[in-house]
């Protein structure tokens, strides 16, 4: 079994990109930033998706995602 060092690595900069951008996001005013928060949480939702190759328990994970950004944009102001 060889150990996938990559993976660690885009985690973290995953991570560290992704609180970024939601920091940034707040300096935008209502109704923009919930519009860009819940971008986020879409397109979080579905790089999920596309990363989860089959496997169900990430995909309603990213389902879940996708819903909640969607109604973060739309819905809660």
């Amino acid at each position: 079994m060889r150990p996938e060092f990559l993976r660690p690595l885009l985690s973290l900069a995953g991570l560290g990109i992704g609180y970024a951008l939601y920091q940034l996001s707040h300096r935008l005013g209502e109704p923009w930033q919930s519009v860009v928060v819940g971008a986020l949480f879409v397109l979080l939702g579905a790089a999920a998706w596309v990363y989860a190759a089959g496997e169900r328990w990430i995909q309603v994970l990213a389902a879940l995602l996708l819903v909640w950004g969607v109604l973060r944009a739309v819905l809660l102001h």
